[in-house]
């Protein structure tokens, strides 16, 4: 099964900028769509939008215009950028990779955006 590593959270100021970074163990990561999700707590798992496997993009609405989904999949990685961050993004961030029937999860990041 692919292993997933996530890494890249942690304390931002409100309106900085992270890289979350989600790390699969093998190459043929290159056949999953990966979809990112948060959870704030107390909250239900929302949906981000999706990076497919040739690098076409979808977002939802709350990922529009600050957060920019990339891949390598040269190095099996995928990326999750996310700017001008707001306390309202406090949450964990997943990385789920998909295809087909086939799907993992990261671990999760943490992601705190204070001042």
């Amino acid at each position: 099964q692919l292993q997933l590593v996530q890494s890249g959270g942690g304390l931002v100021e409100p309106g900085g900028s992270l890289k979350l970074s989600c790390a699969a163990s093998e190459s043929i990561f290159r056949i999953y769509a990966v979809r990112w999700y948060r959870q704030a707590p107390g909250n239900q798992r929302e949906f981000l939008g999706l990076i497919t496997t040739t690098g076409i993009t979808q977002y939802k609405e709350a990922a529009k215009g600050r957060f920019t989904m990339s891949r390598d999949n040269a190095k099996s990685v995928a990326y999750l950028e996310m700017n001008n961050l707001q306390p309202q993004d406090t949450a964990e961030y997943y990385c789920h990779a998909i295809s087909g029937s086939l799907e993992s999860w990261g671990q999760g990041t943490q992601v705190i955006v204070s001042s």
